[in-house]
């Protein structure tokens, strides 16, 4: 039983960073390269649905990494386990407290009411952004290393 919930837990934080890190090097550069202002409300259109799913991608991930800390806590790994779940717990307050914020604002603009910082406000959420996803990365591969 632990063995299945080491690979799912993986495999569930696996998929996680590859969606952010998508967003982060590819999405965000094709957005961007859209003329007038398709990328903005691109950018938009993906804070309301990624933004309607991700925080339970976050949250889920980090309640099967708390069980398999805790379900494996005599096992081999676990220090390297609780310490993943530790970073995925950075990058959720990372998220509550820096990335949210800008995407919940985000994520009502259009080409009507955007405020005049509109940019800035994105690159600023793209940078906390790089961030989180060397936090997740990170958190990725300490699982990995604790499954060998």
């Amino acid at each position: 039983m632990l063995d299945t919930l080491e690979v799912v837990t993986t495999v569930v934080v696996g998929l996680m960073v590859g969606v952010e890190f998508s967003v982060a090097f590819i999405m965000n550069r094709i957005l961007d390269a859209l003329p007038e202002d398709s990328g903005q409300l691109g950018h938009a259109h993906g804070g309301r649905m990624l933004g309607a799913v991700m925080p339970f991608w976050y949250i889920g991930s980090l309640v099967l990494s708390a069980i398999w800390a805790i379900a494996g806590w005599h096992h081999h790994g676990s220090g390297l386990v609780v310490t993943a779940a530790g970073l995925l717990i950075v990058s959720v307050v990372m998220s509550m407290l820096l990335l949210v914020p800008i995407n919940n604002r985000n994520k009502t603009w259009t080409p009507d009411n955007r405020p005049a910082d509109w940019k800035q406000q994105l690159h600023r959420w793209g940078r906390y952004h790089y961030v989180r996803v060397a936090v997740l990365i990170a958190a990725f591969t300490l699982l990995v290393v604790a499954l060998a």
